[in-house]
C-alpha cells in the first residue's frame, strides 16, 4: 500500500483562500447541521510552561472516501526564538479500510487557511453588506488570513489594526496595505477599533478579555476566534448582552471551550438560549444577518469537520497536479 507525503510547498500550490476553499468549509458546517458528521470532542495536550498547546482534531462525514486526523501545535514563546507559534499536519485515513491514505506535512498552513474559510462564512452572513472599516484587533498569521478572508465576501477601503506590540503592527501595516491596496490606520487601542468599525475580528490568545460590551453599536460584527481553549479570552461577557444575535460554529465546544462559556459562568447566556450554529445558517434553517443595524457576534473554535474537507481538497488538487511522494506503507 502506498501513502502519499505532501510538503508545505506542495500543499500551497494545491490549495489556496478563494472562492472553492470557502466553498467546501461551507459545505462542511451544513453537513454537520444535516447530522452527516461524526465530530469527537478535542483532545488538547497543554505544556504551560512553554506557554504551549497541542490539538487533535478529527472528524468523518458520510460519503467521503477519507478523513482527516489533524495535530496542531501553539507554542506562543516561540516569537522570542525566531519561531512560527503554529505547526502541525494533518494525515488522510481511508474511510474504508482505516490505514493511512495521505501525510500533508502543511506546518499548520491548512488550519490557518481553514479558520480564515470559517470567517469568511461567518462574515458573509453577519457583517454588514457595506464596510466603511474593517477592524482587526492581533497581527500575526491569523490577522492576516481573516481579513483575506473578509475581502474575499465583503469590500472594504480601510483597515484599523490594533496589537500590543507596535513592530509588528508596523510589519502587518507594510504588508496587509501592499496587498489589500486600502488605507491602513494603526489604533492606539481595542476601542478605538471596536467604535469605529463596521466589522471586527479578533485573533489573539489573550487569558485575559480585553473588548468590553458598552463599546458594541448598531450594525457592528465582530468574529472573535481567538478563544479556543478553556484559558483564552478575548471578550467580556457583557459583549453577549449587547448583541442582537450571537452565533457560533459549534454550541457544546464553544461552551466548552470559547467566549461561551464566559458568558455562560458570567450568567449571561445557556445552553438552553437561542444561540445559533454556524451549520444552521449554511443550511438555510436559520437567516443571516437580518438588519442592516443588528448588532451580531459568531464565536468561532474551529470544528474536526473543516479540518476533514480542507484536507480533502488539497490531496485531491495534489493528485491531479502529480504532486507529492508516495512511500509504501
Amino acid at each position: 500500500m502506498k501513502v502519499k507525503i505532501l510538503s508545505e510547498v506542495e500543499i500551497r500550490q494545491s490549495v489556496t483562500l478563494d472562492e472553492q476553499s470557502i466553498e467546501v468549509v461551507e459545505e462542511g458546517f451544513s453537513r454537520l447541521e444535516d447530522s452527516e458528521v461524526h465530530l469527537p470532542p478535542i483532545m488538547m495536550v497543554e505544556v504551560p510552561e512553554h506557554r504551549g498547546e497541542v490539538d487533535v482534531k478529527s472528524a468523518h462525514i458520510q460519503g467521503y472516501d477519507s478523513f482527516a486526523v489533524k495535530i496542531a501545535s501553539g507554542f506562543f514563546e516561540n516569537a522570542e526564538k525566531g519561531l512560527p507559534t503554529g505547526s502541525g499536519m494533518m494525515v488522510l485515513i481511508s474511510a474504508e479500510t482505516g490505514f493511512p491514505q495521505a501525510v500533508l506535512l502543511d506546518n499548520a498552513y491548512l488550519t490557518n487557511l481553514r479558520t480564515g474559510a470559517a470567517g469568511a462564512v461567518a462574515a458573509s452572513y453577519l457583517a454588514p453588506e457595506e464596510i466603511n472599516q474593517a477592524g482587526v484587533i492581533g497581527s500575526g498569521v491569523q490577522a492576516r488570513f481573516q481579513i483575506k478572508a473578509l475581502r474575499e465576501v465583503r469590500d472594504f477601503d480601510k483597515l484599523a489594526v490594533y496589537s500590543r506590540n507596535s513592530d509588528h503592527v508596523d510589519e502587518y501595516a507594510r504588508e496587509m496595505g501592499k496587498e489589500l491596496e486600502c488605507e491602513i490606520v494603526k489604533a492606539q487601542n481595542p476601542e478605538q477599533i471596536v467604535e469605529n468599525s463596521d466589522f471586527v475580528v479578533t485573533t489573539t490568545p489573550a487569558k485575559e478579555p480585553y473588548l468590553k460590551g458598552e463599546w458594541l453599536h448598531p450594525g457592528l460584527h465582530i468574529t472573535a476566534m481567538g478563544s479556543d481553549t478553556e484559558t483564552k479570552q478575548e471578550l467580556f461577557p457583557d459583549v453577549f448582552s449587547n448583541s442582537d444575535y450571537t452565533v457560533c460554529d459549534r454550541k457544546s465546544q464553544c461552551f466548552r471551550l470559547g467566549e461561551l462559556h464566559y458568558a455562560r459562568e458570567a450568567g449571561i447566556l445557556t445552553e438552553d438560549d437561542e444561540i445559533t450554529e454556524l451549520g444552521e445558517i449554511t443550511s438555510g434553517r436559520k437567516p443571516g444577518r437580518t438588519s442592516p443595524e443588528q448588532t451580531t457576534v459568531c464565536d468561532l473554535t474551529g470544528v474536526g469537520v473543516q479540518d476533514t474537507v480542507i484536507a480533502s481538497l488539497a490531496y485531491q488538487q495534489a493528485v491531479e497536479r502529480d504532486l507529492g511522494l508516495e512511500v509504501e506503507f
